[in-house]
């Protein structure tokens, strides 16, 4: 009774464990799913509020917020294309650690031009822009550079695939043409043996030599090589009357019918 007891306890605390570590897996995945959220909503409102101020601003808050929008636009879209690479090509892999060390010169970049919308001393930050423009440009370039590499790449192999794809069809659509007697359907081996050993001059059409010369007016030899009789020509033999059978000579004559 008491070993019941016990593995009842037992089961019971391992139903309660297992509970809370789904409970703290499905509240973790929740808090993460919230978190990207909210991150996705925030960039999404940051880019849009940039994007106004690029078009609706000028001189030096204007000039700030394209740079910001050109920087923050070409990072993503960089990590979006390798992140999506990476899963099928693995020699990416070297490509993704490059950006994420781009991205850190990238986000203190933006950091930065971010600190500086807020400045309010206009004239110091209008001649901090030639170097600011440079080094978004520069961040820029190798972040453009990298992605379309992969997107080539990419492209390269699809195409190579394509061009090896096209050759196959090409020689099984050639093979398809090359058809001959012995490749049709039906085809059977004794024609082709036939068909080889056939005379020139022969009818296609037979399976059977030519009579010899000399006997082609002669109904026995057409019967002798399997041929049928011509119509109209005299019989050798004379067939037997079906209503006596076979006659032969040790077999008595009927006797005829007499009446009395």
């Amino acid at each position: 009774m008491e070993a019941a007891i016990t593995i009842l306890a037992l089961l019971f605390v391992a139903f309660v464990a297992l509970g809370v570590y789904l409970t703290v897996k499905a509240v973790g995945a929740a808090k993460r799913g919230v978190d990207r959220t909210i991150t996705q909503a925030r960039r999404t409102v940051e880019d849009t509020t940039l994007r106004a101020k690029s078009f609706g601003q000028t001189g030096v808050a204007g000039e700030l917020a394209q740079l910001r929008l050109s920087l923050r636009t070409s990072m993503r879209a960089t990590q979006d294309a390798l992140h999506a690479g990476v899963a099928e090509d693995p020699s990416l892999a070297e490509s993704v650690d490059l950006f994420r060390r781009l991205s850190a010169h990238g986000l203190e970049l933006d950091e930065e031009l971010k600190r500086l919308e807020r400045e309010p001393d206009r004239a110091t930050v209008s001649g901090l822009l030639p170097q600011l423009r440079e080094r978004t440009q520069r961040i820029t370039h190798s972040a453009d550079s990298l992605r379309w590499a992969a997107r080539d790449r990419a492209r390269q192999f699809a195409d190579d695939d394509l061009d090896a794809l096209n050759a196959q069809i090409d020689i099984e659509a050639g093979a398809l043409r090359h058809w001959t007697v012995e490749e049709r359907p039906g085809a059977a081996s004794g024609g082709e043996a036939t068909s080889r050993g056939r005379r020139p001059g022969t009818d296609p059409g037979t399976d059977w030599p030519a009579p010899p010369a000399g006997a082609g007016n002669s109904s026995t030899a057409d019967e002798s090589w399997g041929g049928p009789a011509r119509e109209g020509a005299p019989q050798a033999i004379t067939a037997p009357d079906p209503q006596l059978g076979t006659r032969y000579p040790w077999q008595k004559s009927a006797r005829p019918e007499t009446t009395n």
